[in-house]
């Protein structure tokens, strides 16, 4: 699992017919301060999260084992909005 900070939405008319009605994100990884460690990622969104919102995704074959992923041509999935991130 890594940070992400989402940028924006990502809107595709023709895609394949498994992703009609996943809600795509633009996000840009981060590591725990915030700064962007790889930008521009698409992931399916989970968890209803939003443009600003920190995030929790996971990649690979664990993206799909999120809510009703298994058959999704998917390799980044939101699963979790941060509420905040301590760190000594």
């Amino acid at each position: 699992m890594q940070l992400a900070r989402v940028r924006g939405t990502v809107t595709a008319t023709a895609k394949d017919e498994r992703l009609v009605g996943q809600k795509l994100l633009l996000a840009d990884l981060v590591d725990g301060d915030g700064a962007v460690v790889s930008p521009a990622r698409v992931a399916v969104d989970t968890v209803g999260a939003g443009r600003g919102d920190t995030v929790v995704v996971t990649s690979g074959s664990a993206a799909r084992m999120a809510a009703g992923l298994s058959t999704l041509p998917v390799d980044l999935s939101i699963i979790a909005i941060v509420d905040r991130v301590s760190a000594d």
